[in-house]
């Protein structure tokens, strides 16, 4: 499972192949470490029952059979994983329960492509780039925003004590000002733990050394609304210097999906304005060559759209395409691959700047 064969090379046995590759990761003595972070759409929320059936229905297995053989997931021996309490190697499931998200494609197409083991972190998913995965550089909203947050808060804990006949008490300025940045700081949090015990939690990879390859950003739904969408460019900008400063990795490459929900469909203003500030980090000069963005909605499972529409009424039809809703990419397995693979091929790129 290392780099991709050349024609002539097909005539060496799968079973040579696969020593050859477990070779390879057990003699490497470096480690190429990724970051996927982002929202539940990073977290991965492709059901189990759809990649079971797309790898043996004869119409898509076509789709899956590198990552399906001899009636099993593969379970890649060069590249590993860690996505909340789970690790290992990579195969599905290492995403919300026991789904499965653009980890996996994004795995194996790294895998087939590097020389080294791979190691991937998923982060434990933020919710905006607006309050809770706000950078530091990025500072707190002003002072007049963060007074009507706090006005509008206490109104609503009021609401609730006349309500409920309670007496909790109101919010306070500290209070409002706590969530900003908490999940950028778990990311960091998570990462750091992660470097710091890898021996302990990836066995394979004792007394290899770790390099920071680069990170992947797939969020933006929460950031849709008027107010967060008009900072989200600025913020974006902010996140990836942050990154780059905390994890002392100052050209660290950066992968960007950008948000496409609508898939074929018109997108709504929130998602035109958010998808266009993550598109725009492609024209920051100082992020020339090291940072790339491209758009999921050009990935979409057209099939799947077709059948969301009414989706109650054909059941039986939708459960063999998709297995979420549309802001989740409907849970597409095809789509989420397609996604996957767009990040790798970015990255790719990227690191041979």
């Amino acid at each position: 499972m290392r780099k991709q064969i050349p024609l002539v090379a097909l005539v060496v046995s799968i079973a040579a192949l696969s020593a050859t590759a477990a070779r390879t990761a057990e003699e490497a003595k470096s480690v190429k470490v990724f970051i996927l972070d982002g929202q539940s759409n990073a977290g991965g929320t492709v059901q189990k029952f759809l990649l079971d059936h797309q790898a043996t229905d004869p119409k898509t297995k076509h789709l899956f059979e590198h990552l399906y053989k001899d009636g099993k997931w593969i379970a890649r021996d060069d590249v590993f994983i860690k996505f909340l309490g789970r690790k290992g190697p990579l195969t599905i499931g290492y995403g919300w329960g026991d789904r499965t998200g653009v980890e996996l494609e994004f795995g194996h197409v790294m895998g087939n492509n590097l020389e080294e083991p791979v190691l991937l972190i998923k982060a434990g998913c933020c919710c905006n780039l607006y309050q809770s995965s706000r950078p530091p550089s990025a500072g707190l909203p002003s002072d007049e925003k963060l007074r009507k947050e706090l006005e509008q808060a206490q109104a609503r804990v009021k609401q609730n004590n006349e309500k409920h006949k309670r007496n909790d008490p109101l919010p306070t300025m500290d209070d409002i000002k706590k969530p900003y940045g908490s999940a950028y700081r778990v990311m960091l949090a998570e990462v750091e733990d992660v470097l710091d015990n890898y021996e302990k939690l990836f066995p394979a990879l004792k007394g290899k050394k770790l390099e920071l390859a680069g990170f992947i950003w797939f969020q933006g739904f929460s950031d849709q609304w008027p107010e967060r969408a008009a900072e989200y460019e600025s913020n974006m900008k902010h996140y990836i210097k942050d990154v780059r400063k905390d994890l002392k990795a100052p050209n660290l490459p950066f992968v960007i999906a950008a948000l496409g929900v609508s898939g074929s469909k018109p997108a709504s203003p929130g998602e035109l304005k958010v998808r266009g500030a993550q598109m725009a980090m492609n024209d920051v000069p100082e992020f020339k060559g090291n940072v790339k963005a491209f758009r999921t909605d050009l990935l979409a499972d057209k099939e799947a759209e077709r059948l969301f529409v009414d989706w109650p009424k054909h059941l039986d039809e939708w459960v063999k395409v998709g297995s979420d809703r549309p802001c989740h990419y409907l849970g597409s397995a095809i789509w989420h691959n397609r996604i996957g693979r767009s990040m790798a091929e970015a990255m790719l790129e990227l690191m041979k700047n």
